[in-house]
């Protein structure tokens, strides 16, 4: 089942939750809401789900306008973050509890419901524990049996509101990957909110990035990664360092590097932010020529597991950056604090600090004259 929001708006009093949402979800496709707390994801997810009303605009389920529609009648699963299990029921009894409560006309007699929970025991690996009450599980076991209840439904769209939110970190790494798998396998248009950005990379088929009730980017894990459409988004997935300069007459200078960025033909020494990732940064001897590197000194290396991170502090102007490289990289030129370094970005990108929301960003490419 496909999802298609529009115009979507929300305010809980002064605060705007949602500020004109338009978002298409194909249908089987796996799309998480990422971003910060209060920037509007799970609010959203609720509306989908019709636990929330919207103060204007319409989401369609495969053309048909939902808002006439119960939430009983959506056909959609949720699933909490705190799993929201009956403790005095046992797994099974939780699982097949949304089957049980259908009206009677629709409500599958007893074989059958027995034989859709044991499959989905089998589905969710639980079958030796059918018998248990949630307070004996594990979290990552109350979770995996609260993504049963709401696929005993057989529900055409499936919704989760941080649903490893509250487990530790290698439990939900296990899990995501679960989900993945998962929805390989059953294609049920799911929807999940989440503020973990490594979540959601790993596990998503689209990635929309929210801020402050409204969508910043929507794209594929590697669109939003490697083409941030704004600063928002470069400093929200992953690390970045940011460095300042200014843009003048389709030029920009940053320290020691010089860019040509035609988009900023107008410009007239306005200040400017440029985004580096960590891993896209090449550390050199020597400069290669005077418009291509900025000088900085090594002031620590930290050795962590698989990665070397070295902190660099440029000079002039004190900024300090961050680079991180394979060890065996690092191990061909081992470098040590108080190292004299010149620093060469491999992807870079800058923005004018005067319009921090821009979605033309300039791909770094080289240098020419100075400003």
């Amino acid at each position: 089942m496909s999802i298609e929001i529009q115009g979507l708006h929300k305010r809980f009093g002064a605060f705007a939750a949602l500020d004109d949402i338009n978002l298409t979800i194909p249908a089987g496709q796996l799309v998480a809401l990422l971003g910060p707390s209060g920037c509007g994801k799970t609010t959203l997810l609720r509306i989908i789900a019709g636990l929330e009303t919207a103060d204007r605009g319409n989401i369609f389920f495969d053309g048909e306008e939902t808002s006439g529609r119960h939430v009983r009648d959506r056909q959609v699963g949720f699933v909490f973050q705190h799993y929201a299990l009956f403790q005095h029921m046992t797994v099974f009894e939780n699982i097949a509890f949304g089957l049980r409560v259908r009206p009677r006309a629709s409500r599958p007699p007893e074989p059958r419901l027995r034989a859709k929970v044991e499959e989905l025991l089998s589905l969710i690996q639980l079958e030796s524990l059918a018998g248990r009450y949630p307070s004996q599980l594990s979290g990552g076991q109350r979770q995996r049996v609260a993504l049963a209840r709401a696929l005993a439904v057989e529900p055409q769209v499936l919704l989760l509101d941080e649903p490893f939110g509250a487990l530790d970190t290698k439990v939900r790494k296990e899990l995501r990957r679960w989900l993945r798998r998962l929805h390989d396998e059953l294609h049920v248009t799911s929807v999940f909110v989440t503020h973990d950005q490594e979540e959601a990379l790993e596990v998503a088929d689209q990635i929309v990035v929210m801020n402050c009730g409204r969508v910043e980017q929507i794209g594929t894990p590697e669109q939003v990664y490697d083409a941030p459409a704004t600063p928002f988004v470069y400093q929200f997935l992953g690390h970045i360092n940011l460095f300042h300069g200014r843009a003048h007459s389709g030029w920009v200078r940053l320290g020691g590097l010089r860019l040509r960025a035609p988009e900023y033909q107008d410009a007239r020494h306005v200040p400017a932010l440029a985004y580096v990732r960590p891993h896209d940064i090449d550390l050199l001897r020597e400069p290669e020529d005077r418009d291509s590197t900025l000088t900085a000194t090594v002031s620590r290396v930290s050795i962590l597991g698989s990665l070397v991170r070295l902190e660099l502090l440029q000079t002039p102007g004190g900024e300090i950056a961050e680079v991180e490289m394979t060890r065996e990289r690092y191990a061909a030129d081992p470098l040590k604090a108080g190292d004299l370094v010149f620093v060469k970005p491999r992807q870079l990108r800058v923005f004018l600090q005067q319009d921090a929301e821009s979605t033309s960003p300039v791909h770094w490419g080289g240098h020419g004259d100075g400003i």
